[in-house]
């Protein structure tokens, strides 16, 4: 269910909210989220896997806006996290510890304690270096910490190399065949607990195929450190999920992949742990910008707009596709082949290129789609330029769920030593 749509006035509107409204009021660049898409999408993805047990952590790398998180919590969802300020957040918006799993490849002590402080579910450990870590300080506060082991089942997800996580050559969890071994090591280990194994494959996944292949060989592996006596309750597998950019994008539907991962589950007694993301919140999200010039050279036109790189990174980091609409259509509007760029002092600033839409002009506003995922949370400050506003629409009213950041607060904290 998407909730941004043109109405039959050919005005652009994020589900009952004129746009237009939001960018005068608030300015630009600005993210606006639809409520709607988000509650719909998350409902969608639980109830595909409503005949298994099973807890979603959402993943907060995706967007990591509190209201969004504490939308999701209201409605049930945990969170998968990767550092200790996701942890905050996700605390701070009301989601329980307990259904909070900590991932990533480079967790400090300091992070360790702090989760193991609050009683967060699992820790997805993805070494032994880093297993011994979380077995000191886990003694050093008197607690054992409960381990979801990440294992890499060298599965080819069919993705962009840069978000690919399940090869042989990724950083990340440790190779399957070696799990067994890790397990057994993990006996003399006073304060961790062996009680999941959890694999996460990839982003932006197309099929549902290399998901099933990588279930499998967890499985196979759970039943084998079973029978060797390891409590083992939970298998993870991650998120990954692919969403439409493009209408001629059609990935998976989560129903199919709930369909496929619950039949294959039948008879276990394992609870599942999903942690999708993109899924969730990519295109319950907008980008919306205005038009400042239109350069015309004798090789290109140039549309150039006030959102740019440091805004919205992965047209620049993978080449990655986003639908750009007009938020006014101008009926008989011709098409014309644009580059849509911003003002960072990058050649790889271009939010399109050689992209065939409407042709715009200077004070237009255009809307960059698909947005919701790795947005925002992706932004950065280059160029010196303050992080963006943004926006939650809710039928016909919307509010301000992050202010634009001001200059003042853009060097806030910043020292200049006195020179001699």
């Amino acid at each position: 269910m998407f909730h941004f749509a043109h109405d039959d006035k050919g005005v652009l509107r994020g589900e009952g909210v004129d746009l237009r409204d939001i960018a005068e009021k608030v300015g630009t660049p600005t993210y606006v989220y639809a409520r709607a898409t988000i509650e719909r999408h998350y409902r969608v993805f639980d109830e595909a896997f409503a005949s298994y047990p099973h807890t979603i952590c959402y993943a907060m790398k995706a967007n990591p806006s509190r209201a969004i998180l504490a939308l999701l919590g209201r409605m049930g969802a945990g969170a998968d996290i990767v550092s200790v300020g996701e942890l905050e957040r996700a605390l701070a918006a009301g989601i329980p510890a307990a259904k909070i799993v900590f991932s990533g490849v480079g967790k400090t002590a300091a992070e360790m304690a702090r989760a193991l402080e609050v009683g967060i579910r699992t820790f997805n450990v993805e070494s032994e270096p880093e297993l011994a870590t979380l077995d000191q300080v886990a003694g050093a506060l008197g607690k054992i910490a409960p381990v979801s082991l990440r294992v890499n089942p060298d599965v080819d997800a069919k993705t962009h190399p840069y978000i690919a996580t399940g090869l042989a050559a990724s950083k990340f969890g440790v190779p399957i065949a070696d799990a067994p071994g890790i397990a057994e090591r993990m006996r003399a280990r006073k304060n961790v607990q062996l009680v999941g194994i959890d694999c996460h494959i990839g982003s932006q996944l197309t099929s549902i195929t290399p998901m099933l292949e990588a279930l499998e060989s967890v499985l196979q592996l759970i039943d084998t450190l079973k029978a060797a006596g390891h409590p083992i309750h939970d298998v993870d597998l991650g998120g990954g999920l692919g969403i439409p950019y493009r209408e001629i994008d059609v990935p998976p539907s989560p129903a199919a992949l709930g369909a496929a991962v619950t039949e294959r589950l039948k008879g276990r007694t394992e609870h599942l742990v999903l942690e999708p993301g993109r899924v969730i919140v990519g295109n319950a999200g907008i980008l919306l910008t205005r038009v400042l010039y239109v350069k015309n050279t004798a090789s290109k036109t140039f549309v150039i707009v006030d959102a740019a790189m440091n805004d919205l990174l992965r047209p620049a980091l993978y080449g990655a596709h986003h639908e750009i609409w007009p938020v006014l259509q101008r009926p008989n509007a011709p098409v014309v082949e644009v580059d849509v760029v911003g003002p960072v002092c990058e050649s790889s600033d271009a939010l399109a290129k050689a992209r065939a839409m409407p042709a715009a002009e200077a004070g237009d506003l255009l809307a960059v789609m698909s947005a919701g995922a790795y947005g925002a949370s992706m932004a950065s400050t280059y160029n010196s330029r303050p992080l963006v506003a943004e926006v939650m629409v809710d039928g016909d009213a919307w509010s301000t769920v992050r202010p634009r950041q001001s200059i003042e607060a853009l060097m806030a904290g910043e020292i200049v030593p006195e020179y001699s």
